[in-house]
């Protein structure tokens, strides 16, 4: 770990460059070294496979110790971290991250905060920050969902939001990934049509949440036709049921997973197919699930 001084210079470094940061800044590890990144998977028209921390810490504050854990055991390098505490979205929190990748080989690819929804001010200072936070670890994503279906501002907050920070997130080069959940203020064709007619960025799209959208009755085939031109970012997790969101291990629950994968490649998907089995999960067969989920899907990297 770098001493005090460094890590002062650092903090130092690190906020001249949220002042003025632009979509060329290169991210600094608090030694003073490059951050170790890779061209970005856009740029190379593919897809690589990531993991979310949600897999190995589920949803508690657990400072992402089983994550540096177990990940690097499951054989994937691609990390999404669900920042969704206090701790996490500091500078230390974040000087935390990059120190920890960097020493385990993980590379952060994406941020997931806390929801839209409730005071508009708050709210786009939390998005522009993470989106910052992003540029600093060498990554270009950032992904939040909305609040619970008709509360916090409903879909007219969410669009609120969307409408002040893109602009941001095009100066910046980082894309905004806004995820369906069922039961939420983003949860249909219909909340991502208002979406999309009122916020015409580039660098505004749909996370695809392929458990969600099975979970409320949403055929992931249908969202692909419709929204391909906008998907920027996929979340891989399979739900017992049609219509049931209840996560269960890769395989065993009702989506047929390689048809919906399939299909976004010969729509022309480029990005990360992002392992999102959310809790609750098995302690004593989590790795081995996961590792069995990347061989599922690692045959679509290219």
């Amino acid at each position: 770990m770098p001493n005090q001084p460094t890590r002062r210079a650092f903090l130092k470094s690190a906020g001249a460059g949220l002042a003025g940061l632009s979509a060329t800044s290169l991210p600094r590890h608090a030694t003073g070294e490059a951050v170790r990144t890779v061209d970005d998977v856009d740029e190379r028209d593919g897809i690589e496979l990531a993991i979310a921390t949600i897999c190995t810490d589920g949803f508690g504050d657990e400072n992402f110790e089983p994550a540096f854990r177990l990940i690097p055991q499951i054989g994937i390098k691609n990390v999404e971290f669900n920042v969704w505490y206090p701790r996490t979205v500091t500078m230390e929190g974040i000087l935390s991250i990059q120190e920890r990748c960097y020493d385990s080989g993980l590379r952060p690819i994406s941020l997931q905060g806390s929801s839209f929804g409730g005071n508009v001010l708050k709210d786009v200072t939390h998005k522009l920050w993470l989106m910052e936070q992003a540029k600093l670890l060498g990554c270009r994503r950032v992904k939040f969902t909305g609040a619970g279906r008709g509360t916090a501002g409903g879909l007219d907050t969410v669009i609120d939001v969307l409408q002040h920070i893109a602009p941001a997130a095009e100066d910046l080069d980082v894309l905004i990934c806004v995820e369906n959940h069922r039961n939420n203020n983003i949860e249909n064709m219909e909340d991502y049509d208002r979406i999309f007619d009122a916020v015409d960025s580039s660098h505004v799209g749909m996370c695809l949440d392929t458990g969600h959208f099975a979970g409320a009755g949403i055929r992931n085939l249908d969202i692909v036709e419709r929204f391909h031109e906008k998907i920027n970012h996929v979340d891989l997790k399979d739900t017992i049921a049609f219509g049931t969101y209840e996560t269960v291990p890769f395989g065993t629950g009702s989506i047929d997973l390689d048809a919906v994968a399939s299909r976004l490649v010969e729509r022309g998907y480029s990005g990360y197919f992002v392992i999102e089995q959310a809790p609750p999960l098995d302690a004593e067969t989590l790795v081995a699930d996961l590792s069995r989920a990347r061989e599922l899907f690692e045959r679509f990297e290219r």
